[in-house]
Order: structure tokens, then C-alpha cells, then sequence
């Protein structure tokens, strides 16, 4: 293992130069291997997960669901907070931002963005307790893409170019977050279901921070300063890759169509009230419609 992690990073170095050496000893981020088997062991997960629970009843995950996505809600307003002040104190250039331009608010950005890497890892929570719930067709290939990709991208990101021009995607990221885990956590009280209206806004907002991340993205491109040029190309290749699956995730959830299959979709498996997000869908199983039964509601 030791050889396979050192022949890793004699490759990153010869591809992305050296690494920035304020994150040397950082947990995760010395080497690659733990993100890669993270990653690796979320996708076994992925694909074994639904046929281990294929024959066995689906779990409720109500009172866990609340907590899980609190935390997340109120990780995602600290990150969103410590940017915004960072970004202000370091007096960060909208159009093109270096890594070493910034000062001591540098560092505060650079530990920010350290929890918003680690939050990557804890949002495959996502994708288990859809597992759980035997709500498998929330696994889509967006959200399964989205999860896999942004933990890793966010290991490359912190070990080459961990603050700067990066802050803006993170930033608006952070923010869509706390408005998307709050309505998760609201969506997992039942009495609470019936006042949730801002879920096609939510993604609505999400394809809205990815067209100003590319256009911002851009700016560093057309006037560039100190931060790479080949970050900056790839992500705005991913930041297109995301605008073309969430809008065709978009598309098929809220036009006519969508909404008649989903609805039926909805009552063949008798799921209660749906919140289309992010890729996937914030149902609840079966197993608690068979313990309290309730007129399905129409949204």
C-alpha cells in the first residue's frame, strides 16, 4: 500500500506540480488512498446495498433523518459563514483570486474548505438511508455522479489549490445546502410536509450557482492572476457537466410528464409526499404508511 500511495503522488506531482505545503499532516489529505477507498467502498454500497435489503423490510430512519440533516444544515451556515467573513477580511478579487494573495484570511478560508471536503464524505448518508428506506430509485445516476465525483475532486482541490479562487463554488454551495438540508429535515416530521412548497426553487437555485460559478470561473480565465488556468478549464467542464444532468433531472421531475409518472410512481410504492432535490428524492418508505396510514397528499 505504501508503494502503491507513493507511485500516486511521484504522478500528481508530475501532473499538478507540487502541493501546497500548508495542508502537509492535514487529516485525509497527506494521501490519496483513504478518499480513493472512501469512494470505492461507497460504490460497492451503492450496488450491493439494494439487493441486500431486496428481501428484508425497509427501515423507518425518521428520528436519525432529523438529526442527519440538522447537522448538515447547521455545518453548511457555519461553512457559508466563515467564507463570507474570510472572503471580506482578505478582501478576495471576484475575477481572478491567487492562492497566496490573501493573507491570514487564506488560512481561515483554507480550514473552511477543509470541512467542506470532510462534508463530501459525510453526505453518502444521503445515498445509505435511501438504501435503508428501499427507496432505490432516488439512486440515480446524478446522485450517485455528484456524490462520488465531489469528494474526490475536493481531495485534489486541497492538496494543489486550497483557497483562492476556489472559494466560490464552495461559498454558493454552502449556502443552496442550508436551504436543501433544512427542507430534508422539515420534510422528515410528517406535520411539517404540507408547508414545504421551495423544492423547485431549491434546484432551481442549484442550476443558478452553477451558471454564476462557470461565469465567475471564467473571469479567472480572461483575467487571469497567480491560480492555475488548468483548474479553472476543468471546472468549468464539470460545473457543464452538472447544468446538462440537472436540468434533464429538472426537466423530467417537474414538466407534465414527469409529474404523472412520478405521482405513479409514488402510488405503486406507496411512498407519502416527495421532495425532488438534488438529484434525488426525499421520501419516506413504505413501512411508516403501513404503520400510520394517510391519504396520500398532491403536490
Amino acid at each position: 500500500m505504501e508503494h502503491f500511495d507513493a507511485s500516486l503522488s511521484t504522478y500528481f506531482r508530475a501532473w499538478l506540480g507540487p502541493r501546497d505545503t500548508r495542508v502537509k499532516g492535514w487529516f485525509l489529505l497527506d494521501n490519496y488512498l483513504p478518499t480513493l477507498v472512501c469512494s470505492i467502498l461507497y460504490l460497492l454500497i451503492v450496488w450491493l446495498g439494494p439487493k441486500y435489503m431486496k428481501s428484508r423490510q425497509p427501515f423507518s430512519c425518521r428520528g436519525i433523518l432529523v438529526v442527519y440533516n440538522l447537522g448538515l444544515t447547521l455545518l453548511s451556515l457555519y461553512m457559508f459563514c466563515e467564507l463570507v467573513t474570510g472572503i471580506w477580511e482578505g478582501q478576495y478579487n471576484f475575477f481572478c483570486q491567487g492562492t497566496r494573495s490573501g493573507g491570514e484570511a487564506d488560512m481561515k478560508i483554507i480550514r473552511v474548505l477543509w470541512w467542506y471536503y470532510f462534508s463530501k464524505l459525510i453526505e453518502f448518508m444521503d445515498t445509505f438511508f435511501f438504501i435503508l428506506r428501499k427507496n432505490n430509485h432516488q439512486i440515480t445516476v446524478l446522485h450517485v455522479y455528484h456524490h462520488a465525483s465531489m469528494f474526490n475532486i475536493w481531495w485534489f482541490v486541497m492538496n494543489w489549490v486550497p483557497c483562492g479562487h476556489s472559494f466560490f463554488g464552495a461559498t454558493l454551495n454552502s449556502f443552496i445546502h442550508v436551504l436543501m438540508y433544512s427542507y430534508y429535515g422539515l420534510s422528515s416530521i410528517p406535520s411539517m410536509r404540507p408547508y414545504l412548497w421551495w423544492k423547485k426553487y431549491i434546484t432551481q437555485g442549484q442550476l443558478l450557482q452553477f451558471v454564476l460559478t462557470i461565469i465567475q470561473t471564467s473571469c479567472g480565465v480572461i483575467w487571469p492572476c497567480t491560480f492555475p488556468l488548468g483548474w479553472l478549464y476543468f471546472q468549468i467542464g464539470y460545473m457543464i457537466s452538472l447544468i446538462a444532468l440537472f436540468t434533464n433531472f429538472y426537466i423530467q421531475t417537474y414538466n407534465k410528464k414527469g409529474v404523472s409518472r412520478r405521482r405513479e410512481h409514488q402510488k405503486d410504492h406507496q411512498n407519502g409526499s416527495v421532495a425532488a432535490v438534488n438529484g434525488h428524492t426525499s421520501s419516506f418508505s413504505s413501512l411508516e404508511n403501513n404503520v400510520k396510514p394517510r391519504k396520500q397528499r398532491k403536490d
